[in-house]
């Protein structure tokens, strides 16, 4: 199988959220998100440097959460519900407290209807650069404030920020996240193996 696999059918595009959900929950050990023509794309696992690499941009990202306690950090293993109809997960991701607080707390335990203000996605080795740039559009479409692509193979970093794109080559350098995230700072060398 080819990852990722788009699963078509009328009666799967035409699921609710809720159904969406549920769909999910009952299977549990497979990853899914939805397009927002209602398809669903089924993940593959990650491989082993991958898994490592996310790791390491979790870290930071919560360890810096935990410092300023500006919002909430949570894995690729989070669905949100983004406003043309899609549910994604990304690799990483950072909410703001006041973006929270416009979710009802029920809403959490579920995928929320909501775009981070803050993630991240790292290019995989089944992943195509091309399909993670029409991924990043559309988190900026949806509400999404800085977005960052880490081709960590190639040493590349596409950050997304107020309507513009800009290539950050080589992994010598820290990212900073400011203003947005104030202190912030990816230490891209990390990400080497």
């Amino acid at each position: 199988m080819i990852f990722p696999t788009v699963i078509k059918g009328s009666y799967i595009e035409r699921m609710t959220d809720e159904e969406f959900f549920r769909f999910c929950q009952d299977n549990r050990e497979l990853k899914f998100e939805r397009a927002a023509n209602g398809r669903i794309i089924f993940m593959s696992p990650t491989t082993f440097i991958t898994g490592e690499r996310n790791h390491e941009i979790l870290y930071q990202l919560r360890k810096w959460n935990k410092k300023y306690k500006l919002g909430r950090t949570v894995d690729s293993d989070t669905g949100f519900y983004l406003a043309n109809g899609a549910m994604r997960n990304p690799d990483a991701a950072w909410v703001s407290h006041a973006r929270l607080a416009t979710v009802p707390k029920g809403e959490l335990e579920s995928f929320p209807h909501l775009c981070p203000d803050f993630i991240i996605e790292l290019k995989s080795k089944s992943d195509r650069v091309d399909d993670l740039k029409v991924k990043m559009d559309e988190w900026m479409a949806n509400g999404c404030l800085l977005g960052w692509l880490i081709d960590a193979d190639e040493e590349v970093v596409h950050v997304y920020e107020g309507g513009r794109v800009r290539i950050v080559n080589g992994f010598d350098a820290p990212l900073s996240g400011e203003p947005l995230l104030p202190g912030f700072e990816l230490i891209l060398s990390e990400l080497r193996v």
